[in-house]
């Protein structure tokens, strides 16, 4: 609950932290942009206004040479021309500094310079179209239809060429719809006041069209631009993990090879002292002076065996946890090696006045595993079991086959239990439950882990399950693949013995042989 706490405390406090960077990045922003955006969305969407410029060059030669062929049967094919020829030549300078912008490395470009540049020629290109339309041949009905049909073909078009540059959009389309409209209200008729509203409604409307496509524009580049900006952070965040996991790696071999070189230099003195409080205990070279002496020998002797049981442990963590355990794999009865270590453990159970009863299934096949590891996983669940079960109560092992036919044995005690938020504790290196602190018998914290390394190097399961006030089961189980199962013997025709040549003996197959009994062979399954 407390670890809980405090990550949700941290990821406020990152949060916020966050935000606030955000804040202070939108005004400087704020401060060194002209148009109130960030400084890279104004090379963007000038960027965006270049780019949909040069796509469009073709479509827009296309509608000015329509335009200009119309305009003909009115204006004549002189004045026509020289229009569209002013055109064309105002859009090719558009799409020549179009070209020289995206030829530009960003670094160099000067946004206020470039803007004003593609506003000046958006003014030009629409003033040169407001020329084709001040004054058409003719005052009839038609004439206005073709004057409105053209300007909102040129509004349309510029509004969705410059949306991501407004105020080009502006520039652009007012000269045309000012020319228009004031055409059609200079006519004094009903009708043609209507064709003037109606442009000016238009302008409006793709105006505002105009804005929207910017909005939308700029949305998502600020969406792209977050997007960078996570996965930046979460690059960043994966490299400070990989360093902090480095580091701890690096650490934890280092604590493992100190472990191993401290154990073994404490091995060293401690056989001398084994073997000196034994010699001392045993009174082999006459009996003591002072009573007392022997019991002091043999409490040293007891101490000395207790070290020596806890430098084994922690050796032999040492090498799981630098992957230097090495299996001696060979075929194992399972129910026989939980039997030895109770037999071994019967004597210390019946002292505490602890029943430990079994519960083998027979004919059990034998697996494929390390004798000395499923030993040793078998006495640390025992010790356990019998440290923590009070006096006059009981353990049971069982040994067997498991629901996917694997093999597994159990440890039940009648012990105290353990807290369900302390499993995790307990099966941690040197972890320690409030249960194994208050007992008399305290440890190194290093039985249970060691047992659930053994297991996970033999790809088995350790389950543990534990109520409080109850006792604690803990299951161990070998996978399918480790369990072997008896082959009949082969059951072949004798062959036929072919007459032997001339000084030569017949050839008597193997196992025809006499005094040669057949056995059944093991094969692992899978």
């Amino acid at each position: 609950m407390t670890s809980t706490a405090s990550d949700q405390r941290e990821e406020v406090a990152a949060r916020r932290r966050r935000a606030a960077a955000q804040r202070v990045r939108d005004a400087r922003d704020r401060l060194t942009s002209t148009t109130g955006t960030r400084p890279v969305f104004d090379y963007e969407l000038l960027r965006l206004y270049a780019q949909n410029r040069q796509s469009a060059s073709l479509a827009v030669l296309l509608l000015v040479g329509t335009v200009g062929f119309l305009s003909s049967l009115w204006t004549g094919a002189v004045t026509a021309g020289i229009w569209t020829a002013g055109v064309l030549m105002i859009h090719a300078v558009i799409i020549t500094k179009c070209r020289q912008f995206l030829s530009m490395p960003q670094g160099e470009v000067k946004i206020k310079t470039w803007r004003l540049r593609f506003i000046m020629l958006d003014l030009f290109f629409g003033l040169a179209w407001m020329f084709n339309l001040i004054e058409p041949v003719g005052v009839e009905e038609s004439t206005g239809t073709f004057m409105l049909f053209v300007m909102l073909l040129v509004v349309a078009v510029s509004s969705m060429l410059a949306s991501s540059l407004p105020i080009a959009v502006f520039a652009a389309t007012v000269p045309v719809t000012a020319v228009v409209a004031f055409n059609f209200i200079a006519k004094g008729s009903l009708h043609y006041y209507i064709l003037g509203i109606m442009a000016i409604t238009a302008q409006g409307y793709f105006l505002l069209l105009a804005h929207r496509l910017y909005s939308s524009a700029l949305a998502t580049l600020q969406a792209r631009a977050e997007k960078d900006m996570l996965i930046a952070e979460l690059e960043q965040a994966k490299a400070i993990s990989d360093e902090a996991r480095n580091r701890a790696e690096a650490a934890n071999i280092s604590k493992s090879r100190f472990l191993a070189q401290m154990s073994h230099e404490l091995r060293t003195p401690l056989n001398a002292i084994l073997g000196f409080s034994e010699v001392m205990k045993s009174e082999i070279f006459g009996p003591h002076a002072v009573p007392a002496y022997k019991d002091y020998s043999e409490d040293i002797h007891l101490s000395g065996q207790h070290l020596l049981g806890l430098i084994n442990e922690i050796l032999d963590l040492s090498r799981i946890e630098a992957g230097r355990y090495e299996l001696n794999e060979e075929a194992v009865p399972l129910a026989d090696v939980v039997q030895d270590c109770h037999h071994l453990l019967k004597l210390r159970a019946r002292n505490r006045g602890i029943t430990i009863h079994e519960a083998f299934e027979q004919n059990l096949p034998r697996v494929w595993a390390d004798e000395r590891a499923i030993r040793q996983i078998c006495l640390n669940l025992l010790s356990n079991a019998i440290k923590f079960t009070p006096q006059g109560g009981e353990i049971w092992i069982k040994a067997g086959w498991t629901a996917s036919g694997g093999q597994y044995f159990s440890v039940k005690d009648t012990g105290p239990g353990i807290p369900e938020d302390e499993i995790p504790v307990v099966l941690a290196s040197f972890g320690q439950g409030s249960n194994a602190i208050k007992s008399a018998e305290q440890g190194a914290g290093l039985g249970l882990p060691i047992a659930k390394s053994l297991v996970d190097l033999h790809g088995g399961t350790f389950t543990l399950k534990s109520k409080l006030r109850v006792g604690t089961e803990v299951v161990i189980a070998l996978p399918p693949e480790r369990v072997m199962s008896a082959l009949a013997p082969l059951a072949e025709p004798a062959p036929s013995i072919q007459p032997a040549a001339p000084n030569e003996l017949p050839i008597v197959p193997f196992e025809e042989r006499p005094g040669i009994r057949k056995r059944p062979l093991y094969t692992v399954n899978g």
